[in-house]
């Protein structure tokens, strides 16, 4: 079982999202806990009111609302009713919200079984339940002892089961026209943006279009990008933008810009511990052979659950490059990583820019007007570029290092004497 924990500002759009699942015929409303009437009486209104009531007892808690999804194993497609509703119980009073009143809800538009809660912070006396750390902490304690008592699938065997695969998404990539836009986005944004550690847009951006997804704030020109707006869109098989774009404010968990600015400040933490991870990984590759080529040492961080996206202008040259570990869930920029790991870096190390293993280039260039050009190396070198084998580099360093002819040396025995010069005083007669 995989437990998701987020809070929000706004009852009335959780509730919302989880009656308009109703509506669409994807999700069914299994039960409710601390209600004082009986489920089948449960009007919308009743579901709302019950829980704005006791939220008002404490206005300071801004992030009143907690939505809480309980992911099954694809394989656990049997569990009943009766099972799901003892789970939610279950969960919901280990992780100390017990008493408070609570909404279950299943949802059939995934490809694992999972159900929805929804709940609140403020108790009944107005005091508010902390809930910093709560998915590390009582959370993670109530799905290991749920896993055992109900006999589910662990957590940890399903990501074994997996192999760190590079679809870590449940979901099917997102195609236009085929699946309603706004759920198909909703459905991969759920879990990209709270399980994925990403501290830029372009490194969000790196893991959205595995899912064909864009998160775009438009031209510099535009009106969405001076007012801080975002747009979720979708792109085809050749990256181009397909459809209608849909506005980050009107998905109900509100993926604004201001949200993931907030998320990346959390994320520069989060991800460091796991930064060694990929760096080593990329130098052992780089390592193990004499010369990896680019689309070789892919193919291979592949293997290790590491995607590398690559960024290229409009003539296709390399211009960036972005890492994606879908076994930590972190993305990292090449020039995060250290200036190793930058595009040009990472070509220059595998060889995509230096010469061929069996030649070597030479170029002699004149640079001052009048310089002489040696006569016995002219065979050899020319003013223009030439190629040598290396087999003949030795040849050729030989006679570049042979000291220049002097030309204006003449022997001993053709100087002439020299003249005394006169000592002050002294006559030619003397």
């Amino acid at each position: 079982m995989v437990t998701v924990i987020k809070t929000g500002h706004s009852i009335h759009r959780i509730l919302n999202y989880n009656e308009n699942k109703i509506k669409e015929g994807v999700a069914v409303f299994m039960g409710a806990g601390n209600y004082p009437i009986d489920d089948a009486n449960l009007a919308i209104n009743i579901k709302l009111n019950r829980m704005l009531k006791q939220t008002a007892l404490n206005e300071n808690v801004t992030r009143n609302s907690v939505h809480i999804s309980l992911n099954f194993d694809p394989s656990e497609t049997s569990l009943s009713k009766e099972k799901l509703m003892a789970i939610a119980h279950t969960y919901m009073e280990k992780i100390g919200f017990g008493q408070q009143p609570y909404l279950v809800y299943q949802h059939h538009d995934a490809g694992h079984p999972h159900i929805h809660i929804v709940s609140i912070k403020v108790r009944e006396d107005g005091s508010r339940i902390d809930t910093q750390n709560i998915g590390q902490n009582q959370s993670e304690i109530a799905r290991k002892e749920i896993e055992i008592s109900f006999g589910l699938v662990p957590a940890e065997r399903h990501k074994r089961k997996q192999d760190y695969e590079l679809t870590p998404v449940a979901t099917s990539k997102v195609l236009y026209g085929r699946t309603p836009t706004k759920r198909a986005i909703t459905m991969v944004l759920d879990v990209v943006l709270n399980q994925y550690k990403y501290t830029s847009l372009p490194e969000l951006n790196a893991v959205l279009q595995q899912y064909n997804i864009l998160a775009d704030r438009g031209s510099e020109n535009s009106r969405v990008f001076a007012n801080k707006g975002l747009l979720y869109r979708i792109l085809d098989q050749n990256g181009n933008k397909v459809g209608v774009p849909i506005k980050a404010s009107d998905l109900y968990s509100k993926p604004t810009l201001k949200f993931l600015e907030e998320k990346f400040i959390q994320n520069e933490q989060r991800r460091k511990p796991h930064k060694l991870r990929v760096k080593n990984t990329i130098d052992l590759l780089l390592l193990s052979k004499k010369t990896v080529r680019l689309p070789e040492l892919i193919k291979r961080l592949e293997k290790e659950g590491i995607k590398a996206v690559l960024r290229q202008n409009t003539d296709g040259l390399l211009y960036g490059i972005t890492y994606v570990d879908h076994r930590t869930k972190c993305v990292f920029n090449g020039s995060a990583l250290g200036k190793q790991y930058s595009a040009k870096a990472i070509q220059e190390r595998c060889g995509a820019e230096s010469a061929s293993q069996n030649k070597t280039t030479f170029r002699i260039k004149n640079s001052r007007e009048g310089q002489r050009q040696w006569d016995s190396q002219d065979s050899i070198l020319k003013e223009t570029s030439t190629v040598l084998p290396i087999s003949d580099l030795g040849k050729v360093l030989d006679q570049l290092l042979q000291p220049e002819q002097a030309f204006d040396y003449l022997p001993k025995q053709l100087k002439g004497k020299r003249k005394k010069k006169k000592r002050k005083g002294q006559s030619d007669n003397q």
